[in-house]
């Protein structure tokens, strides 16, 4: 007795499906969109940002740096020496050139504060920088 085989059965070897092509696609478009990504250093602190009447928005924005009340300086959520903030911000806007440099200042923070900052951003050759402020 021969045993018929039906062209639906299980035992088939051209059911399987192969995801090979599937995978490399997707594994690729990760790869494109980590590579493509622009990434925003975070400050570190949240700050009370003073009132302003004018306001634009950045669009390329690389480094955030706040300013707290009591005067600490913060820059990719480390707490950085008044001394040592031109370095840290020739090292960040060195990873992403294109972007600019967002000061996030306390309403209470010294202006003197802000002033050294701003100084450093411009002595690191930062020509795009801004000082944020709420709506």
């Amino acid at each position: 007795m021969a045993r018929r085989m039906n062209r639906f059965s299980a035992s088939s070897d051209d059911s399987d499906i192969n995801l090979t092509p599937m995978l490399d696609v997707v594994f690729i478009m990760l790869i494109f969109f980590i590579v493509t990504a622009t990434f925003i250093k975070q400050a570190g602190i949240d700050v009370l940002r003073p009132d302003a009447l004018t306001d634009s928005a950045k669009p390329l924005v690389s480094v955030l740096v706040a300013i707290g009340p009591n005067g600490d300086i913060w820059i990719d959520k480390n707490k950085v020496d008044p001394e040592t903030v031109r370095a840290h911000i020739e090292r960040l806007h060195a990873e992403n050139p294109k972007g600019g440099i967002v000061i996030q200042a306390d309403r209470l923070a010294k202006y003197e504060r802000l002033k050294g900052v701003l100084d450093a951003a411009r002595g690191a050759g930062v020509t795009e920088v801004a000082i944020s402020t709420e709506d």
